[in-house]
């Protein structure tokens, strides 16, 4: 058994973070249940609909689900497949099975998060035929490799690892065929906020280093230092989360200059307000009639204080650069 590198966070506050994920999970699966966009898949992931979410937290969903996917999506198009994607912190996201259905699937989808919450997802993954099958169907031999902590086939793979032990993610990762030479998405979404600014540095950096042609996407809070932005730390710190890497969110310039500074060639940032301005608006206009908002204000606030950036460098010269809204 590898050592755990020690770190100052508590096993509550992992726990804490660990929650985000069913979360993430059940607000996503209300907002499908009212159409704001279509999964069908994220049902095995969470058993009910649970209770009613205001409709600006179904709106905020939607920009991230929307604008994340948009960027993923002309990535994966730019490189024509020949590619893959790793979800660092992908909790019970569904993007693989998505990519499938829609032909776009990269050569190979890497999953990483916590060992907990990828033994809970193989589960869901073994026991629901419609999860299953999709991994099964892309595999060439008739053997899958799984354990407790991973399950990897030749399409899809899942890890357990703690992300703030850089050189044991690398170490796994490689041991399931990760291609350092293949034009590599990354993802995280709310994930680098929980770490300290020197663990999600160590991660920025150890990326830029492993991948000459790449892609970072990063979707998290932003505008923290103003009132709403502390009143929004201030819940979570209710609930044992504590957003150990704030300061990087200070700004979009912040969210920029921590790729900048890590060996990444060019970045860009744009707040929730400006991307969900930027979604096809003929969609826009049909998910804003599914729920009558009573306070636009409260939406436009929640959306500044969430952001996409993303990083590029691109030896290959595909052309990442150009990628935007």
């Amino acid at each position: 058994m590898a050592t755990r590198q020690p770190f100052t966070d508590t096993d509550t506050a992992d726990e804490a973070v660990r929650a985000t994920c069913d979360d993430a999970t059940t607000c996503k699966r209300f907002a499908t249940s009212k159409a704001y966009w279509k999964d069908p898949y994220i049902q095995y992931f969470a058993r009910s609909v649970g209770e009613r979410k205001a409709p600006e937290i179904n709106r905020g969903y939607y920009a991230r689900v929307q604008g994340v996917n948009h960027l993923l999506d002309a990535f994966i198009r730019k490189a024509e497949c020949d590619c893959q994607v790793i979800n660092l912190g992908a909790g019970l996201d569904t993007t693989f099975w998505r990519l499938k259905d829609e032909n776009l699937m990269p050569r190979k989808f890497f999953e990483v998060d916590f060992p907990t919450v990828v033994a809970r997802k193989i589960h869901n993954i073994k026991t629901k035929p419609p999860l299953s099958k999709p991994i099964i169907e892309t595999h060439s031999t008739d053997s899958l490799l799984l354990d407790a902590h991973s399950l990897d086939s030749d399409r899809y793979c899942i890890i357990g690892a703690d992300l703030r032990d850089v050189s044991n993610l690398d170490e796994k990762l490689k041991k399931f065929q990760l291609n350092p030479e293949l034009p590599t998405l990354l993802l995280s979404e709310c994930v680098l906020v929980y770490m300290t600014p020197s663990q999600s540095s160590n991660l920025v950096h150890w990326a830029a280093d492993t991948f000459h042609t790449a892609m970072f996407i990063n979707y998290e809070q932003v505008n923290m230092s103003d009132r709403f932005g502390q009143v929004m730390i201030e819940n979570l710190q209710r609930r044992q989360c504590t957003l150990a890497g704030v300061e990087a969110c200070q700004s979009l310039d912040s969210q920029k200059e921590r790729f900048l500074k890590a060996g990444w060639e060019n970045a860009d940032a744009l707040d929730m307000m400006t991307v969900y301005s930027m979604l096809p608006q003929d969609d826009v206009a049909r998910i804003e009639r599914l729920e009558f908002l009573d306070e636009k204000e409260l939406l436009q606030q929640l959306l500044q204080h969430y952001s996409i950036c993303w990083a590029t460098k691109d030896k290959l010269n595909l052309g990442l650069s150009q990628l935007a809204f």
